[in-house]
């Protein structure tokens, strides 16, 4: 389920990110339903979060 969100979100990326490595373009959502891309926060720090179990039950 993780990696299938993760294709998803860096979509043509292969393989996992290393330590370090520049972040895959993306665009997603956040809290308040307004989109975000990798653009948007260029320059700036940021912090991708997410609860894979979020949307699943139990």
């Amino acid at each position: 389920m993780i990696r299938t969100f993760l294709r998803r979100l860096f979509k043509g990326t292969t393989g996992p990110l290393s330590v370090g490595a520049a972040c895959p373009a993306f665009s997603a959502v956040d809290t308040d339903g307004n989109p975000v891309t990798s653009q948007d926060l260029l320059g700036k720090r940021a912090v991708l979060w997410f609860f894979p179990k979020a949307d699943t039950p139990g």
